[in-house]
């Protein structure tokens, strides 16, 4: 079993789940998230 984490658009996600269906897949969640701005990311200082 393996688990696959993707962020997608709201309007492509019955093209996913077709897709899905297609290649012998049968479950899916789908969440609704909403985000706002931009990360910043990571910074590391190595001395």
């Amino acid at each position: 079993m393996k688990l696959i984490t993707a962020i997608i658009k709201p309007f492509k996600l019955e093209d996913v789940r077709e897709a899905l269906t297609a290649l012998g897949i049968q479950g899916l969640t789908a969440s609704e998230v909403k985000g706002f701005g931009r990360q910043k990311g990571q910074t590391e200082i190595y001395r």
